[in-house]
């Protein structure tokens, strides 16, 4: 498996290898063991699969708030979506900026998200099925999140965001400006 750094640290691509013929192909997507190996020793205790049958389904900024926060590692297992990662740790150097990859069932790439950052991804594609693991057990009281087009963070989605379909929560999610987040950078763990 090859693991890309990001912008921004703790963010990762991870690149598992496939193995194709004429059927198709097989992939190791989860390895606990590979994983320790590349330094993500995360413990995971909840699988999530959404579907969004629409090009434009915008789901996020989102985040769950400790003591339930969420590592997540994503992946797309139909379809393709992009994926974004937003720094929401005070006193990160990279506080407020964001990381977009495109995941696609075709490029087979994964983004590991851990906590303190906002997470959210729009479809280009109809049909697309997203796939993650989670650190930790969904609260509906720790979870929260942020207006997706707030012009402090500035993600460019890469599609018109006119025709964007949202859900009641990520139409009327709180600005950045307003945001307090509970998380803080711990620059000796980074």
């Amino acid at each position: 498996m090859e693991i890309i750094t990001t912008k921004l640290p703790g963010v990762l691509i991870l690149m598992p290898k496939r193995f194709g013929d004429n059927r198709g192909f097989f992939s190791e997507v989860y390895n606990k063991d590979t994983l320790a190996h590349h330094g993500i020793n995360t413990a995971f205790v909840q699988d999530n699969h959404s579907l969004s049958r629409d090009v434009g389904v915008v789901r996020g900024l989102h985040f769950q708030a400790p003591p339930h926060a969420q590592d997540k590692l994503v992946r797309v297992g139909a379809g393709v979506v992009y994926d974004v990662a937003v720094d929401i740790r005070k006193g990160s150097p990279t506080f407020g900026n964001w990381i977009g990859v495109e995941l696609s069932s075709e490029n087979g790439k994964q983004l590991y998200i851990p906590k303190g950052f906002l997470h959210g991804f729009v479809t280009r594609t109809p049909n697309s099925e997203l796939l993650y693991k989670c650190s930790d057990i969904y609260a509906p009281d720790c979870d929260g999140s942020v207006l997706y087009s707030d012009p402090d963070i500035g993600i460019d989605w890469g599609i018109d965001t006119s025709d964007f379909i949202l859900s009641d929560k990520d139409k009327t999610a709180q600005s950045f400006a307003d945001f307090d987040s509970p998380f803080i950078w711990e620059p000796e763990t980074q």
